[in-house]
């Protein structure tokens, strides 16, 4: 039997369909010529039509945060519910430093925090983070070299079959990591959107003997001239669109 004849009229089928699908539904597939599908002309387009001028709240977002219990596996809001994954690969579009403090060591979630930065350089009332005694290691409990102001990472990670980034939390234990990350590109005149990203986690323990997920950073890919440039312009754009007040003022709520 002729296996490489049959194998070509399959993919000449499988082509066919291909095509038929996606002018049926007007959507660009994801391939090699078109790796990811924001990068279609009309993606902007889609997002302000649905919209309808309303804003892109923090709260329409998919959300992934560190897993607890030195987990290594992700979990993923999905159509079907929470997807279990081992590693998140996409373009980081933007980032967010945020840090809160709360005067209860454990706040009920949704709560707003005392005081609030959307960089962990100064406060929203115009105040100093660095001279700031809630950001003293140790001022957390005194039992432990924890902060008292609590501070993270929210990165947007463009998926290869989304237009809209997933955001992932990135916690203060990592918060190193990944803006070492960010350096060792700056090293070599990289910008961040212009490399593919993969995110997994590595199983640590704490001086305490508590076991958590330690984030790691790899650049996986770099993209082409032309898809950096297609990724820096889509994220530009991208949070232009977005409701940035709000969005700071949700990233500070406890959850």
């Amino acid at each position: 039997m002729d296996t490489t004849s049959l194998r070509s009229r399959l993919d000449s089928k499988t082509q066919a369909l291909q095509s038929t699908l996606e002018t049926a539904h007007n959507t660009p597939a994801v391939s090699e010529s078109n790796p990811y599908l924001a990068f279609s002309n009309d993606a902007l387009d889609i997002i302000r039509e649905n919209l309808r001028n309303q804003p892109l709240s923090f709260q329409l977002f998919d959300l992934v945060k560190s897993p607890s219990g030195g987990s290594t596996v992700f979990s993923v809001p999905g159509l079907s519910g929470d997807e279990a994954e081992k590693e998140l690969t996409g373009i980081i579009l933007n980032y967010t430093t945020p840090r809160a403090y709360w005067d209860t060591p454990d706040p009920v979630e949704g709560t707003p925090p005392v005081c609030f930065s959307p960089d962990s350089i100064v406060s929203q009332d115009g105040k100093s983070c660095a001279h700031c005694p809630f950001n003293d290691y140790g001022s957390k409990d005194g039992d432990s070299n924890a902060k008292a102001c609590k501070e993270s990472v929210i990165i947007f990670l463009l998926r290869p079959n989304s237009i809209v980034p997933l955001l992932v939390r990135v916690p203060v234990t990592s918060k190193l990591t990944f803006l070492k990350y960010t350096t060792r590109l700056i090293s070599t005149l990289t910008p961040i959107s212009s490399v593919v990203t993969k995110i997994t986690l590595e199983k640590a323990t704490s001086k305490a003997g508590k076991p958590y997920a330690q984030f790691h950073f790899e650049a996986v890919h770099t993209l082409s001239r032309e898809d950096a440039a297609k990724a820096r312009a889509y994220g530009q754009q991208f949070m232009e669109i977005m409701d940035a007040a709000e969005m700071n003022t949700e990233l500070s709520e406890a959850g």
